[in-house]
């Protein structure tokens, strides 16, 4: 019998993603919108994602839920209150959800929560795991946590299945945001200044491999009630990641050796200093629970996945100049 599921957030980036390799593994998919225009024949219509949301309609003979959607961590958000507004989206629409689906009979729910609930950056080599102290420093990642721990307790009160997965920074075709406007900047070809950032490293995940182990989490037996962390296994500095984008791009691979003091001192300048340290610091997460519990590896290699991520770059420019 197919299993149907519940999807939250197919119009955002990794959503879609995910929607595309669900249809393929032939699952019976609904998912909830926010707007008239993303709506079809699968697609229910719900004003907003809070505390009140109603899903009455929507998780009819539903076994599992994946929710995607999520008020996403902005740079500069000019909202006031924003932890607010985090926390009614992130955390109590998240609850509500969960509570809605447990009375629906559904078992087992997937919550797709962030990195920045461990924090914003680690030591050189000592890698966040999935057993670690929760510590958010923004309201982006508070109202995670808190989703989190809440949704543990539903799942204890209630015995239906929480299964929490939190990536680190996605990257794919069709990507948005710093990656993109990095990939924009390497395609240039001109000599970029991150030749003596070459002494950090970054766990990054391609949307391949985030939607794989999604897919892995759905029905595993061994994923039940736990947190994993995910990542496509191979930890980069800045200066790598520049070089894989440029050979991605077919660019030449220059890079300038600009001393990291001089970061330091545009950030305090500008006040920029929290651009600074993710540019310049680490952020590296251990997978190893995640493999050995679902006897999972990442499918695509950092290298394939950034040449995908390319070739959808250099597509979509060309279509623009069309």
């Amino acid at each position: 019998m197919i299993m149907k599921i519940l999807l939250t957030g197919k119009s955002g980036f990794l959503g879609g993603h995910l929607l595309t390799k669900l249809h393929e593994k032939k699952y019976d998919i609904v998912s909830v919108v926010r707007s008239r225009n993303l709506s079809d024949d699968n697609s229910i219509l719900i004003p907003s994602i809070n505390g009140d949301t109603n899903y009455s309609t929507t998780m009819l003979n539903c076994e599992c839920v994946i929710h995607c959607a999520a008020r996403v961590h902005v740079m500069n958000d000019s909202v006031i209150n924003q932890l607010e507004k985090y926390r009614e989206t992130n955390a109590r629409g998240t609850i509500n959800l969960a509570r809605q689906a447990a009375i629906a009979g559904v078992k087992r729910f997937v919550y797709l929560s962030s990195i920045k609930v461990n924090g914003e950056s680690t030591e050189l080599n000592s890698p966040y795991t999935a057993a670690d102290e929760h510590s958010p420093v923004d309201g982006y990642g508070l109202s995670k946590s808190e989703a989190e721990n809440a949704l543990i307790a539903v799942g204890k009160e209630t015995g239906m299945d929480i299964v929490i997965i939190r990536p680190t920074l996605v990257y794919g075709p069709g990507v948005k945001a710093n990656f993109a406007s990095l990939l924009n900047l390497v395609s240039k070809g001109i000599p970029l200044p991150f030749g003596c950032i070459n002494d950090n490293y970054r766990s990054l995940v391609s949307v391949t491999n985030l939607v794989d182990l999604i897919i892995t989490c759905i029905e595993h037996p061994k994923a039940a009630n736990q947190t994993f962390l995910v990542s496509d296994d191979h930890d980069v500095s800045t200066s790598e990641m520049v070089l894989e984008m440029a050979k991605a791009l077919g660019k030449p691979q220059w890079q300038i050796p600009v001393p990291k003091w001089c970061y330091q001192l545009v950030g305090k300048l500008f006040s920029k200093s929290g651009v600074v340290n993710r540019l310049t610091g680490s952020l590296q997460v251990d997978i190893n629970h995640t493999k050995e519990t679902l006897n999972w590896t990442p499918p695509q290699s950092l290298d394939d996945g950034f040449k995908e991520t390319a070739q959808a770059f250099l597509q979509s420019k060309q279509n623009q100049n069309l």
